[in-house]
């Protein structure tokens, strides 16, 4: 039985290692991702930014998960509950943001075929479009 519960911690290690490594390697790949964009003011820069942040994080809060079998004291329990909660509630907001950031793009995206279309709009005015506007009301 002591073996099986220790080959269970060396797996779990293990798995965490792992997973910890796959969320900051997509994290710190999304970011570079996002300079380049935004050094090329690619409009999608936002949207795949937030995208690769939420990924990474869905992988770092599968370690912390993972981290909950091989705790023992009450006060590790209360702060990988805390870490989890945290990554759970940036997750959240970055789906968040996902999820209004879509259709304002795809919105945009609409305008960009009008001008295939004949009607026409002037870069700046579309570059200008497609800025964030921090004072729209958020429901």
């Amino acid at each position: 039985m002591e073996i099986l519960h220790e080959l269970l911690i060396n797996l779990a290690n293990i798995a965490i290692t792992l997973f910890e490594l796959i969320g900051v390697i997509i994290i710190i790949i999304s970011g570079v991702k996002g300079v380049i964009g935004y050094l090329r003011n690619d409009p999608l820069t936002r949207l795949n930014l937030a995208k690769g942040m939420a990924m990474g994080l869905e992988f770092k809060l599968g370690s912390e998960i993972l981290r909950t079998v091989i705790v023992h004291k009450f006060s590790e329990i209360v702060i990988v509950g805390a870490i989890v909660i945290l990554r759970a509630a940036l997750t959240f907001i970055i789906h968040w943001e996902i999820k209004n950031e879509e259709p304002e793009l795809e919105e945009h995206m609409e305008k960009v075929e009008h001008t295939s279309t004949g009607y026409k709009f002037k870069p700046m005015e579309l570059a200008h479009s497609l800025k964030p506007n921090r004072y729209r009301r958020m429901d």
